[in-house]
């Protein structure tokens, strides 16, 4: 009697406990999604834009300020900054602007893998400040020519967050590395993207364009701080080509070369190993600093051997157009 009582009573102490544990489990979970809930906004889904509210976005450039970045002067190529921590830039920048590479001695990396590189000011780390759920950098970006000279491209997934919304607490850091923002922290403005990925995050339509501005620096111009890409709908596949992004637990960029191929109708793909979480959003380059693609589309961006991107077709064009036109 003392044994079935004593194993009645250890089944009881064991559901209990195990009900407790799915209660606290549960509790965390929504904890987790009531953080990821506060930096989340509806805007315009039909037609695929959200209007930055000023304030909020001022205090993600600040929170970025207070935590992982601080300001600091660009550093001189040929004098790079001796106290950075990140390993040494191990690939190249591409050939000078103007080269075309299927003419101009292009290579394919050897091996096919992604190494540490050169930051570049047209190109830089995406954060999200906040209890978001995400590391301090979650994707990349780049700076685009526009008339405004305020636009930067990067994919859908990375500002647009599945069913819930797009993300109020994004910052831009160009030029990023080792903690260092030499161009500044800028924020949105607007974010503009294909409604048919509001939809149902189709991959075909990842890709997102951002209009920029710098607290504290009124009238200042993005473009003028740290260049552009120029960007190129309709590309002519298959094109050399580079990608490069900002992993999200490296405070240093990396890149890799290789030919960019059309993978079906919709999406293009470049194979290269080592292009981890949180390169998501960086360009795919062609003649030195052509945009042809942002990496994300297929599974997300890719896996462990291919980056993906949604192919710049006419949509990506009437998104570039409508973020370029908006007030």
């Amino acid at each position: 009697m003392f044994t079935r009582v004593r194993g009645r009573a250890v089944r009881v102490c064991l559901l209990v406990g195990v009900g407790c544990a799915v209660l606290m489990g549960c509790a965390g979970l929504l904890w987790k999604l009531h953080g990821v809930a506060a930096y989340l906004a509806d805007g315009d889904s039909a037609e695929g834009s959200y209007v930055q509210d000023a304030e909020q976005a001022d205090r993600a450039a600040a929170a970025v300020l207070d935590g992982p970045a601080r300001e600091a002067p660009p550093a001189s190529p040929a004098s790079p900054d001796p106290a950075a921590p990140g390993p040494a830039a191990q690939g190249t920048v591409g050939p000078p602007a103007g080269v075309h590479w299927r003419s101009g001695g292009w290579q394919p990396s050897d091996p096919l893998v992604a190494r540490p590189a050169a930051a570049e000011p047209a190109i830089g780390a995406l954060f999200s400040p906040g209890e978001d759920a995400d590391q301090d950098h979650h994707c990349s970006a780049s700076v685009v020519h526009s008339p405004g000279g305020d636009l930067v491209a990067t994919a859908a997934h990375c500002v647009y967050r599945g069913v819930f919304g797009f993300r109020t607490n994004l910052a831009f850091a160009p030029g990023y590395r080792d903690g260092k923002a030499p161009y500044g922290v800028w924020v949105p403005t607007r974010i503009d993207v294909d409604p048919r990925w509001i939809d149902d995050q189709d991959p075909d339509y990842d890709v997102a364009f951002l209009r920029m501005r710098r607290p504290g620096h009124p009238g200042e111009r993005l473009e003028d701080a740290a260049g552009a890409q120029t960007i190129r709908f309709g590309p002519e596949l298959p094109a050399p080509a580079r990608v490069v992004g900002y992993p999200n637990d490296t405070e240093y960029p990396v890149e890799c070369f290789n030919t960019a191929r059309a993978d079906g109708p919709t999406q293009l793909r470049l194979d290269c190993a080592d292009v981890p979480d949180g390169t998501s959003g960086g360009p795919v380059l062609t003649d030195a600093h052509t945009l042809i693609g942002v990496v994300g589309g297929r599974d997300g961006g890719g896996d462990e051997k291919t980056s993906y991107s949604s192919l710049f077709d006419e949509g990506v064009r009437a998104v570039y157009e409508r973020a370029v036109a908006a007030r």
